[in-house]
């Protein structure tokens, strides 16, 4: 059974997806996801993530999901929050959408249902249907080397008709496609690969959700503005020593190397949940070095 779409949302900006800190016995660390989600508010980032798959949600039960997202609306009420979303059992996914509905969200982030690589029709039933269910609108995720499925051109731009698909999360891997996005107009295109930020904003998309801008979230708040200005010699000045900070964090799985640089600074501990691990020494020992260079 369908709802009222949501208004149109304005998503644009930076988003933060957030890790989901581990205590030494595996738990959520509450506290220092608390303390990470006041220090990228205070530092103006347009919202936050949660339970996305830097979160590490797929190692997350549904009373954890709920919680973090508890303790990420109770540190920052204010502030803006995306929930991520997946699987691909639709009558599980829909219960899950309705759950969520009693939630204060700006947006569900949805992926295709992963494993299943259903047709590009399969695909709008999908992300349609939980569109019709849910109270926020969705981002979709494009994001085929995670869910097997490849999001088209002509996929997108139907779903671009629906009322509460507002926005694309884009790692989809394909430039033409990201432009003839931005060229549409319907949906907000934010950067999901963070090395692509620079381009798909400077071209036209409306910001990005970026897991870099855990550090230095200053600077990509700063750069995001810029670019979305036209002040591009000023953003370059900031994205250019952004660069290798990028890089060295998705140099492992994510996010590993992140929540290794984010306990180099003290704010939660260097622990993921299997399969997950955590960034090897010389990874860690580069991101000491890039850190010193960096103070």
């Amino acid at each position: 059974m369908s709802i009222s779409p949501s208004p149109s949302a304005d998503l644009a900006g930076l988003w933060v997806p957030l890790v989901t800190p581990f205590d030494a016995d595996d738990a959520v660390d509450h506290d220092a996801l608390a303390g990470l989600t006041r220090r990228l508010a205070a530092a103006g980032v347009t919202g936050t993530v949660v339970c996305g798959s830097t979160g590490e949600a797929a190692a997350l039960d549904e009373h954890e999901q709920l919680a973090a997202l508890a303790t990420v609306a109770q540190a920052a009420p204010a502030l803006p929050r995306i929930m991520g979303l997946s699987g691909y059992h639709l009558g599980q996914t829909l219960a899950w959408v309705q759950r969520l509905n009693r939630e204060a969200l700006a947006a569900l982030l949805v992926p295709a249902p992963h494993y299943i690589r259903p047709s590009q029709q399969g695909l709008i039933d999908w992300f349609t249907t939980i569109a019709d269910a849910s109270a926020a609108p969705l981002v979709l995720y494009d994001i085929p080397y995670r869910t097997g499925a490849t999001l088209t051109r002509e996929t997108l731009l139907a779903l671009a008709a629906h009322p509460n698909i507002v926005a694309v999360k884009d790692c989809g891997g394909d430039p033409a496609k990201t432009r003839a996005l931005i060229a549409d107009g319907r949906l907000q295109v934010l950067a999901g690969e963070d090395a692509q930020l620079f381009g798909t904003v400077a071209e036209g998309g409306a910001g990005a959700i970026a897991a870099s801008a855990h550090l230095r979230t200053e600077d990509f708040v700063r750069m995001v503005r810029w670019l979305r200005e036209g002040k591009l010699d000023e953003a370059r000045t900031l994205w250019q020593p952004l660069v290798p900070l990028i890089e060295l964090l998705f140099a492992e799985p994510n996010p590993g190397p992140l929540k290794a640089a984010l306990a180099l600074e003290g704010l939660m501990g260097d622990t993921l949940r299997s399969p997950m691990t955590a960034a090897t020494e010389p990874t860690r020992q580069r991101l000491a070095a890039l850190r010193a260079a960096l103070t």
